[in-house]
């Protein structure tokens, strides 16, 4: 087994489950409980396959040039990638290169410490406070680069726009990355600042709030000089990442302003809704700004939640790991969905 000594050896990420029994509720994985806007399905129909032949263009102008008119950015402040986790993974690549730790929360979304090993990048997580926030002091160190998620996942919890400005201000020799991936369900976002700070990148994605997790597109903006950083990397790596149906498809999602804001709205509405009724049976969870509650019951432990659930065919997510072993991240549904979600845990806890 010599060529082993070789072989570089990662843990990799762990995905939510992904049941393929029918009729179950599946509150997971954070995926859309709606379907895309009806322009995906229309633009779908108007894809010329003969074209499929040929190589998709490698700079997906269409998308970007739809992306760069919505957030009222320059194209060349725009970069494109198979769902954020490629864009988050290129932008480790490209810019966490330093001797310094990359900095990141404790709890926080589990790929970013699989991406530090796998580009061998050190890093350092910083725990956060008592109450899921970050704590701004940690970040004002000496450091390889700093990215979180905000809201962060999985605890849903949104920081102030301010105190962000104040870690990007204080690390201007770094490349600090935003993680937005769940801003459209309430948050703020700090895309604005990107004029102003060169060393800040703004990453985002179709998956969650343009429904569209299965045609795997995602974003960042920024200065345009980390663009161009970033687009150098990915054409060392894949220069055609983006594919025909993803960029046509994509662009008419974006073009359906209404439908993507009809959409989040349902979503923020329902689980406002639940929160409610998750409090009147003794939940308990922060004030999530995300698509998904963080929540843990005042008498009954999350794993057996968890089990209990999973039993009766409805699928949310637990970590025994510390921290968090007494919580569930609960995807919010349709509200036919919620109402069947809540109505097994009247029925479990009352008996």
């Amino acid at each position: 087994m010599g060529f082993e000594q070789n072989i570089r050896k990662v843990e990799p990420y762990v995905a939510g489950e992904q049941p393929k029994n029918p009729g179950v509720i599946k509150l997971n994985t954070n995926e859309c409980p709606y379907p895309p806007s009806p322009l995906v399905k229309e633009a779908e129909g108007k894809i010329d396959y003969e074209k499929l032949r040929l190589y998709p263009d490698m700079n997906a102008e269409k998308l970007v040039d739809a992306l760069a008119e919505y957030y009222q950015v320059k194209p060349s402040q725009v970069f494109v990638g198979v769902g954020s986790d490629d864009v988050l993974s290129m932008a480790f690549l490209t810019f966490f290169n330093g001797s310094l730790p990359v900095l990141f929360p404790d709890i926080t979304y589990s790929f970013y410490d699989v991406w530090a090993d796998l580009y061998r990048i050190p890093y350092k997580t910083c725990p956060l406070t008592e109450d899921f926030h970050i704590r701004k002091e940690d970040y004002l160190v000496p450091n390889g680069g700093i990215i979180f998620p905000n809201p962060n996942a999985p605890t849903g919890v949104l920081e102030e726009v301010s105190m962000i400005e104040e870690i990007i201000r204080a690390n201007q020799d770094v490349v600090v990355i935003i993680d937005e991936a769940y801003i459209d369900f309430g948050g703020e976002s700090v895309l604005p600042l990107i004029d102003k700070y060169e060393n800040l990148l703004v990453v985002q994605t179709f998956s969650k709030s343009r429904a569209m997790a299965g045609m795997r597109i995602g974003y960042a903006m920024g200065n345009e000089k980390l663009i161009r950083y970033l687009k150098d990397a990915k054409f060392s790596f894949n220069s055609y990442t983006m594919n025909l149906p993803s960029i046509e498809m994509g662009t008419a999602a974006v073009k359906d302003d209404a439908y993507f804001k009809e959409t989040t709205g349902k979503i923020i509405a329902t689980r406002e809704r639940v929160k409610k009724e998750m409090k009147k049976l003794g939940f308990f969870f922060t004030d999530s700004m995300s698509n998904f509650l963080f929540a843990g019951h005042e008498n009954v432990p999350a794993g057996e939640l968890f089990r209990a659930l999973k039993e009766n065919d409805i699928y949310v997510r637990y970590w025994n790991k510390d921290r968090i072993s007494n919580r569930l991240r609960i995807t919010i549904g349709t509200d036919e969905q919620m109402d069947r979600f809540l109505e097994f845990l009247r029925s479990y806890l009352n008996n």
